[in-house]
């Protein structure tokens, strides 16, 4: 396997040439502070699972390196494929005004991420990954992000989720007191969006082939405006509220 070349800051540089070489070497990382970038060059299979008790911006790397905000303390621990990278501040004084409430994360194209945050939104921009991101008090918005022919799940509690230019497979969107608005780039085999107390939209492109789609409401208005004629097994909505209205469109 290849290592995970991970960047912090050029003031890095000579402290990571001076670690021991067996450091690199696979498995399970043993040390309970911040270590050295371990490598991953976006290969098929590769995994970067985030956890942060604050909110999370993921950004495209300038490269085959993972980037890490300097302003927080960055703990990884690998085994196999799956590298894990857990964000905080407690390595600084309580009162550290430094410490960002939305750090970020530089991901190279084609890992598969999996990213936690808590009481605090996560942000996607220019992603291209297979891609699971949870929040519990937060919103989770998506720009331009996703992969053609992969898998992405996107969910909160307690926000909304907002994604546009989403490329995707399947995509899967949930929340429980917010909107779930989604708009595809490119045409999706399966989307299901589901919230409680709030609306549902998904648009798809022009070009979309018909879906089976099941729309549902209790309390607003149901407003399918795709094809649904002679749809094949493979093309599938799923939308569903309680309080709110349901619509999809193609654009």
């Amino acid at each position: 396997m290849k290592p995970l070349p991970v960047r912090r800051s050029t003031s890095l540089v000579a402290l990571l040439a001076l670690l021991p070489l067996a450091a690199a070497c696979g498995g399970h990382d043993g040390g309970t502070g911040a270590h050295a970038p371990r490598s991953l060059r976006g290969a098929a299979g590769q995994q970067v699972v985030i956890a942060t008790d604050n909110g999370l911006r993921l950004r495209p790397a300038d490269g085959d390196q993972v980037t890490v905000d300097d302003r927080v303390d960055e703990h990884w621990s690998h085994h196999d494929d799956v590298w894990t990278l857990d964000l905080t501040c407690d390595g600084r004084a309580a009162d550290d005004r430094d410490c960002p409430r939305m750090p970020y994360v530089e991901i190279p194209d084609g890992v598969r991420v999996t990213a936690t945050a808590r009481n605090a939104g996560v942000d996607v921009a220019g992603v291209t990954a297979t891609l699971d991101i949870t929040t519990v008090n937060g919103d989770v918005t998506l720009t331009r992000s996703g992969r053609e022919g992969a898998d992405v799940r996107l969910s909160t509690r307690n926000g909304s989720v907002r994604a546009t230019g989403v490329a995707a497979h399947r995509l899967y969107a949930a929340t429980t007191n917010g909107d779930v608005v989604l708009g595809c780039a490119a045409v999706p085999t399966g989307v299901t969006a589901t919230t409680v107390n709030g609306s549902v939209a998904v648009t798809v492109p022009h070009d979309s082939p018909a879906y089976r789609v099941a729309a549902s409401t209790d309390n607003g208005r149901a407003t399918v405006a795709v094809p649904v004629r002679r749809p094949d097994r493979n093309h599938a909505m799923t939308l569903t509220t309680v309080n709110g209205d349901v619509t999809a469109h193609r654009d």
